[in-house]
């Protein structure tokens, strides 16, 4: 079995190093060649500037890049070249009516298409221990199971194509109000003139516990942002996600008002800080 893995940034490139470690046989694609050149050498494995070339002799198409246009771009070039029975897994985030589109086109041409985006972030990917949300015919799952055990902690099928798109935004809603919560709390926790690292040890292990408190509390008292996932990354995922509350009339009070938060921090010059940096527009509130 031939793996393509294509889009190898700060998430798919230990991916698909995780996938070699596992015995595979894969090979790279980067819309920029240097990243896959980089990850190549890297990883003793091949990679190739020419797409199309290497779509043909591939089994499976693994897709991590960045928005709608590329996964469009990508797949849409693949569907004439891979062979019949062929498997497509994107865990790009994107919007549930670009996956439920592409597995249409997929169908039509005797392939398979899955949305199975994750979560767990850079660390999650270097460490082979991210959750998985899947959209996919359901005689199809097992196959993507065992395509991804090497970098998966976590996965469960939602539903059809398009269901794991959905989670995938439920899981960023609840990440935007925690991330909002703990910047609160620190900000306050500082403003009362309290010891951070005594509150966290108050606070921590009782109800107002969380991943994003465990994970973040103490870097972003020093004022570090520099922890993966980026801003700009997290107002394209609510952007998906408030597009789509619209369609389905789900009200995302929070979600709306955290998006908002962060385009004052891209006014910041946050655009590439990590999400944590709610706190930095508190602080900077403060100290006005």
């Amino acid at each position: 079995m031939r793996i393509l893995f294509a889009g190898l940034g700060v998430m798919g490139a230990p991916m698909a190093s995780h996938l070699l470690k596992a015995g595979f046989e894969v090979v790279g694609y980067n819309r920029s060649p240097a990243k896959a050149e980089s990850w190549a050498q890297a990883s003793g494995a091949a990679c190739s500037a020419d797409f199309e070339a290497l779509v043909e002799t591939a089994d499976v198409l693994i897709l991590c890049v960045g928005r709608d246009e590329d996964v469009r771009d990508l797949v849409t070039r693949a569907l004439p070249r891979l062979k019949v029975g062929a498997l497509i897994i994107d865990h790009t985030t994107t919007s549930a009516r670009l996956a439920q589109e592409l597995a249409v086109l997929s169908r039509e041409k005797g392939l398979h298409f899955a949305d199975a985006p994750v979560s767990g972030g850079q660390a999650g990917a270097e460490s082979g221990q991210l959750s998985i949300m899947v959209g996919s015919e359901a005689a199809q799952f097992e196959r993507i199971v065992e395509l991804t055990k090497p970098y998966t902690k976590s996965i469960i099928r939602i539903g059809e194509a398009g269901a794991g798109q959905m989670a995938k935004m439920a899981n960023q809603i609840a990440i935007a109000g925690a991330v909002q919560g703990v910047a609160e709390a620190l900000h306050f926790t500082k403003s009362a003139g309290l010891a951070p690292d005594l509150v966290f040890q108050a606070i921590s292990a009782g109800a107002a516990g969380s991943w994003q408190m465990s994970n973040r509390w103490a870097s972003m008292a020093e004022d570090k942002y520099d922890f993966g996932f980026a801003v700009d990354w997290m107002r394209k995922d609510l952007g998906i996600a408030l597009d789509e509350a619209r369609l389905n009339g789900a009200h995302l009070a929070v979600a709306a008002l955290v998006d908002q938060f962060y385009s004052e921090v891209q006014a910041m010059g946050g655009a590439r800080w990590d999400t944590s940096a709610l706190h930095a527009r508190l602080e900077a509130r403060r100290s006005k």
